[in-house]
């Protein structure tokens, strides 16, 4: 047997490059080491984490930095160091079996799997003690009886195998309705916070797919209940420490319910999601401080997370090194009060009681995170200065601080950019155009969408991941989040181009990942071999691939009159309803899927290009609703053309009588 050694170096994932040092013979994920390992007939140790991973860090530090521990599994397994990020398709895999094995998740992801990658053992964070008297076991357990771990492993498979059948029935009479959509609310109200905003439990993801359904169905419905919660939880977000307030963006979750202490990863699907939430909610609510959200997080998405050549950049760690050069966490966004006092001097004590620096804000070891509980106008009275004075103020405090922050080392930065990501940020910078109008976040969309069909696009086969070098093969929600962002783009734009791909790229989906027996799509394409083709449908904090993907079925059946595709979007759906009830919030984008067909959805075509009209009602919150320019290349547009500006409203491909003005379109949608 060849002498393995660590191999990380020559990775490019900064995830597997922080391992590149440590002890263990790490190996990445590819053929020849899994051949490798069947061929010496060697257990596999496949470790499975992310940049941003606190406990992955930690695992390492306590773990696989350990010589002791290293020697352990260096002579008894093949070791290999996931990215999940690059992986997904992997990652999913083994995570379903780790759930079946423990009922539980998270990352590090830990796994030993017999050499053919079937899985017979799992965990996530475990202390050095814990970690090496489970590998003695199953190191003596396959030396001594192998017939055991092959018996598990075979029962284990018929498991995860079992999670693809639960999506293979479907009701043929079974017909959408309202009622069940406001059965679905009611039952999930019980969930609601109303005293923090967002869903009770800790730690508490802010869930943007749930809230962005919760605004559509308040809003389709008029029920100013559902309404006011969405808003209100928008507003507790954004006040919370899980919110940067000096350089915006959002942290990944908070683990507490008041949203205080963040885990202060910065993730860009969260941020790229929650700026496209708030600028539909500002549509809604004209709610100056979702603006001012929307516009914060996008300084902080160009400032960090965008790379020269226009794509983005994958998260920002929660930890980072103190004056001591210690790693913690959040040391770069946390205070001291102290420090707080010295630098704000006159203004410190206006500043501690608009952001609470007192025990309400106060974290651990004498740092205090920023969150907001008093209105400015309470402040305002407080202090016997007017709202613009205070205000001026706290923006005063608020650069100076951001500024000091500047000089303090800072998070890691995971620069490697992945396709599903980037097309969640351009799909947010253009929703983002639509409403404000700023002509620089079209700008950024469009340059980005470039650069991955230039770099990551090759005759209809993408790819995944971007750091130098394209490597992987994108999985279904790579195509899914970047035909969803096509299509917005073409409906912000009206360059057919942008449609025509999104159009091509569906037809290449059907032939590599489609899965005829289901009607649902595999999460990786025919030409990935794997363990498993695993069928991904519960929406979590990002979409499910395949909901996305029928968002994208049903929109593209209007524009290219294919009701085939329509069809297909129609009985995934039906064959997904009968799981919602359990758990609505697992299954949000689906529910906003079955709007379009409770409700009146219809097409509004131009009759030509006007740029101030399209965007006058692209400002306007209307989810029922797909945009087109007339264009022989479009079938829903054809017969539409007209030297005069008419807007044709249509349902079903049926028209209503051409209308010359905008207004008289907006009443009729709100009607």
């Amino acid at each position: 047997m060849r002498q393995l050694e660590n191999l990380l170096a020559k990775e490019t994932s900064p995830y597997l490059l922080q391992h590149a040092n440590n002890p263990v013979f790490w190996q990445s994920w590819n053929d020849s080491i899994l051949k490798f390992a069947k061929d010496n007939n060697k257990l596999l140790l496949i470790s499975i984490g992310y940049s941003a991973c606190h406990w992955c860090h930690v695992m390492e530090h306590e773990c696989f930095e350990d010589k002791e521990v290293a020697q352990v599994m260096n002579e008894n397994f093949i070791n290999i160091k996931v990215d999940r990020e690059e992986r997904p398709d992997v990652d999913q895999i083994y995570m379903s079996a780790l759930q079946i094995m423990t009922g539980q998740g998270g990352w590090p992801l830990n796994i030993v799997a017999l050499p053919d990658g079937r899985p017979v053992w799992g965990a996530t964070y475990l202390p050095k003690k814990k970690w090496m008297g489970s590998l003695h076991q199953l190191t003596d357990l396959y030396k001594k009886a192998p017939e055991h771990m092959e018996d598990y492993a075979q029962k284990l498979s018929l498991g995860m195998e079992q999670l693809n059948n639960l999506v293979t029935t479907e009701d043929e009479e079974q017909e959408f309705s309202s009622t069940f959509l406001e059965e679905t609310i009611t039952s999930w109200q019980s969930k609601f916070d109303l005293k923090d905003g967002g869903f009770r439990g800790a730690p508490k993801f802010m869930m943007p797919n749930n809230l962005s359904f919760l605004l559509r169905y308040g809003f389709q419905h008029q029920q100013k209940e559902i309404l006011d919660f969405v808003e209100f939880s928008l507003e507790k977000m954004a006040q919370g420490g899980i919110y940067d307030a000096l350089g915006g963006g959002f942290s990944r979750y908070s683990v507490d319910e008041r949203w205080h202490i963040p885990h202060f990863e910065k993730m860009l699907y969260d941020n790229a999601q929650l700026i496209e939430l708030y600028s539909e909610a500002y549509a809604v609510f004209k709610n100056e401080k979702f603006k001012k959200v929307v516009e914060e997080s996008l300084q902080f998405i160009q400032r960090e997370l965008t790379a020269q050549q226009g794509y983005f950049f994958a998260a920002l760690d929660a930890d980072s090194l103190t004056e001591e050069n210690l790693k913690k966490e959040g040391a770069f966004y946390t205070w001291k009060k102290e420090e707080l006092q010295t630098l704000l001097q006159d203004d410190f004590e206006i500043f501690a009681e608009y952001f609470n620096i007192n025990a309400y804000g106060y974290w651990e070891e004498g740092d205090y995170v920023l969150i907001k509980t008093k209105t400015s106008e309470e402040i305002a009275a407080q202090f016997s200065i007017t709202e613009e004075k205070l205000q001026q103020k706290i923006s005063y405090c608020k650069q100076l601080l951001f500024n000091k922050r500047k000089e303090r080392k800072r998070p890691g930065l995971d620069d490697k950019g992945l396709t599903s990501w980037n097309a969640m940020t351009i799909k947010a910078y253009t929703k983002a155009y639509q409403i404000f109008q700023n002509e620089e976040y079209l700008t950024i969309a469009e340059k980005a969408i470039d650069f991955i069909t230039e770099n990551l696009l090759k005759e209809l086969q993408l790819y995944r991941n971007f750091k130098n070098k394209k490597s992987i093969n994108a999985n279904l929600e790579d195509y899914a989040f970047l035909i969803e962002a096509l299509l917005e783009l073409y409906q912000t734009t009206f360059k057919a181009a942008y449609l025509k791909l999104a159009k091509n790229l569906t037809e290449q989906v059907f032939t590599d990942f489609y899965d005829e027996k289901s009607g649902f799509f595999f999460y990786t394409s025919i030409q990935v071999k794997l363990i498993q083709r695993s069928i991904e449908t519960q929406d979590n904090v990002i979409p499910a691939s395949n909901s996305v993907m029928a968002h994208n079925l049903f929109k593209l059946s209007k524009f290219y009159l294919k009701q085939e595709w329509r069809e297909v979007a129609k009985v995934m759906l039906k064959k997904i309803l009968q799981q919602i009830n359990d758990y609505p919030s697992g299954y949000s984008n689906w529910l906003s899927l079955q709007l379009n067909f409770t409700h009146q959805f219809y097409e509004l075509v131009f009759s030509k290009e006007s740029d101030s009209s399209q965007e006058k009602i692209q400002q306007y919150y209307l989810p029922q609703l797909i945009y087109a320019v007339a264009d022989d290349e479009i079938p829903l547009t054809h017969g539409k053309e007209s030297e005069n500006e008419l807007y044709y409203l249509c349902k079903e491909g049926a028209c209503e009588l051409p209308q010359k003005n905008t207004e008289n379109v907006i009443d009729r949608l709100n009607s």
